[in-house]
C-alpha cells in the first residue's frame, strides 16, 4: 500500500526514545519529513543522524513550556516549507494511588499531559499549511479502562480522549482528522519503568504479558507502524476515533 507520505512533514513530540522515536522512525521510512520534540538534545541529536538529516531536524525542548508547540510548528514550516500533521506524545505522570497523589502532583499532570497536548494540537491546526492536517494523540489504555496504581493517568486520559472527539467534530469540516492511540505493555522505557517498580520486576513483567492475547509486550516499532498509517492519506476517513495498539489487552469495547 502506498501511504502517500512523501515529502509530508510532521512534528514529532517525545521523539528521542520509545514510541515517538519509533514513529517518527516509520515516517522517515515512508518519505516523509519529521521535527522531533524532546528535552534530551544529544539523543535527538542521534536521531537526527540515524534518521537523516535532510529528513529530520530536531527542537531540544519541554513541551510544557507555552512556547514549545508553536515553536515547534514553526520550525517545520521554516525548514521544509510545510506542516502536515503531528504525533502527540506527553510525559507519563507518576505512579500511585489516586489519594496519595499530592496536589501539585496532579496540577504537574493535568500540565504534561492535558495542557501540553491541548496546546500543541492547537498549534498544528494554527500552523498547518495542509487541506487534510493529520493529527495523532497517543493516550493509553487507561483511556477507556483504569491501569492500577496509575491514578492520574486514569483520571487525565478519558479527558484527552474527548477532547480528541470534541477537536474532530470542530474542524473535520477543515479537513482536519485527529485521532487518539491506545498503548498498552509495548516495551519502552516507561514500561520498563513501571515494571521496576514491583518487588520483583521480572515477574511482573512474566505475569502482564501472560495477560495479554499475543501473550508478549509489543514493540515500539509495532506502535509506530499503526501511527504512521493512521497520519497518512490512506486513512483518510478515520476522525475521531481511539485505535488500541495492545495485544487484545483491553477489555473495554
Amino acid at each position: 500500500m502506498d501511504l502517500q507520505l512523501t515529502d509530508r512533514v510532521f512534528v514529532v513530540t517525545a521523539a528521542s526514545s520509545g514510541l515517538g522515536r519509533a514513529t517518527a522512525t516509520q515516517l522517515v521510512a515512508e518519505g516523509a519529513k519529521v521535527v522531533l520534540v524532546a528535552r534530551r538534545g544529544d539523543v535527538l541529536d542521534e536521531a537526527v543522524a540515524e534518521l537523516g538529516s535532510d529528513s529530520a531536524v530536531a527542537l531540544t525542548a519541554d513541551l510544557t513550556a507555552v512556547e514549545t508547540p508553536a515553536q515547534a510548528a514553526r520550525l517545520a514550516v521554516a525548514t521544509y516549507g510545510r506542516l502536515d500533521g503531528a504525533l502527540i506524545s506527553v510525559g507519563g505522570p507518576p505512579a500511585g494511588p489516586a489519594l496519595a497523589m499530592s496536589d501539585d502532583q496532579w496540577r504537574d499532570g493535568f500540565e504534561s499531559v492535558f495542557l501540553a497536548a491541548l496546546r500543541t494540537i492547537g498549534a498544528v491546526v494554527d500552523h498547518g499549511t495542509a487541506d487534510d492536517l493529520a493529527i495523532a494523540c497517543v493516550l493509553s489504555t487507561s483511556a477507556l479502562s483504569p491501569i492500577g496504581g496509575l491514578s492520574i493517568s486514569n483520571g487525565l486520559r478519558p479527558g484527552l480522549a474527548m477532547l480528541i472527539k470534541q477537536v474532530a467534530d470542530e474542524h473535520g469540516p477543515d479537513g482536519t482528522r485527529i485521532n487518539g492511540l491506545l498503548p498498552g505493555r509495548i516495551s519502552t522505557e516507561r514500561v520498563q519503568y513501571l515494571d521496576s517498580l514491583a518487588d520483583d520486576p521480572e515477574a511482573a513483567r512474566r505475569g502482564s504479558a501472560a495477560r495479554i492475547p499475543l501473550r508478549r509486550y509489543g514493540d515500539p516499532d509495532e506502535f509506530g507502524k499503526v501511527a504512521t498509517f493512521l497520519l497518512s492519506p490512506a486513512a483518510s476517513y478515520v476522525s475521531g476515533s481511539l485505535l488500541a495498539v495492545d495485544g487484545g489487552a483491553l477489555r473495554a469495547l
